[in-house]
């Protein structure tokens, strides 16, 4: 341990009574044993707070937000201010980690031109209690802008950040996202930095009825379409022709958003311009779907 790396865990929790037992017991049971836990409590006011400091263990730091913020990444900037950690992880309460996680992914910070080390996941769908993974196809690692661009696939409780790769950035989290904050991190990390992978699932991430849901897609497609209008004048993204699957997935979920609101007759010569890939034939098949069959879906 005297050689291990302090990891930072951040922990940002608004009402998380539900699962966060399981969500702390995973980081308690990891093989690596230097980190520690900071706990944003962003004034909730079930039995998040009693049950966090429930546990006996000098590692877990708890902090109660002086406001309330509904936006996570500012609080996460908040919790931020608080790490002591060269290193920094991010774990929400509804999430766990699975054991090997760190022991995993630290030894790839041997190499100085790391700057995020990321992994595989696996999908818990609740109402189902099934289990499936995230990623079947080898995910990329080295500079992998182009890819990341093309097909974003950084799970969020999946990675680790160097912390002097986050102070290099103008900015951490972008406080005005919700939904969108983890993809404008790392991809404006992946200019800069070489980016480490784990093949094999690390995490887990549940998916249940208020994680997911029309309103949070309304969000995404609003913030993608701004985080595009931003992003596409960086001298060196905006050069980059992968930059344009970005506006290919804001289409897509326009669309699929559209089936779901406004019925197929509105949305049929949107899937017919739409270019012949993977996602088209998705939105066919929505077509010949009932809706309530495409909700339960969930993660179209």
């Amino acid at each position: 341990m005297k050689n291990e790396p302090l990891v930072s865990i951040v922990m940002n929790c608004y009402n998380g009574e539900k699962y966060l037992c399981d969500a702390i017991d995973s980081v308690i049971n990891q093989t690596y044993k230097n980190w520690e836990i900071i706990f944003w409590d962003n004034q909730s006011t079930d039995k998040s707070e009693k049950i966090f400091n429930s546990y006996k263990d000098s590692r877990l730091k708890y902090f109660y937000a002086p406001i309330h913020s509904d936006i996570l990444y500012e609080a996460r900037n908040f919790a931020l201010e608080k790490i002591n950690g060269d290193f920094i992880a991010f774990l929400d309460v509804d999430d766990w980690w699975l054991p090997h996680k760190l022991e995993k992914q630290m030894p790839l910070f041997k190499d100085s031109s790391i700057g995020l080390v990321y992994g595989n996941l696996w999908l818990f769908f609740e109402n189902k209690n099934k289990k499936v993974i995230y990623r079947k196809k080898i995910l990329p690692s080295g500079m992998i802008l182009n890819e990341l661009l093309n097909d974003y696939v950084i799970g969020s409780p999946t990675y680790v950040v160097r912390k002097k790769s986050l102070e290099s950035l103008d900015y951490y989290f972008n406080k005005s996202f919700h939904i969108i904050g983890d993809l404008d991190l790392n991809i404006r990390l992946s200019i800069k930095w070489k980016v480490g992978c784990i093949q094999i699932p690390v995490a887990t991430v549940r998916v249940h009825g208020q994680n997911i849901s029309l309103l949070n897609r309304s969000k995404e497609i609003t913030e993608l379409k701004t985080w595009y209008n931003e992003i596409k004048f960086d001298p060196i993204i905006s050069s980059r022709r992968e930059l344009n699957q970005i506006l290919l997935k804001i289409s897509y979920l326009e669309i699929m958003q559209g089936i779901l609101t406004n019925g197929i007759k509105k949305n049929f010569f949107n899937i017919m311009k739409y270019p012949f890939c993977f996602n088209k034939i998705k939105l066919i098949i929505a077509l010949l779907l009932p809706k309530f069959v495409i909700k339960k879906i969930k993660n179209y």
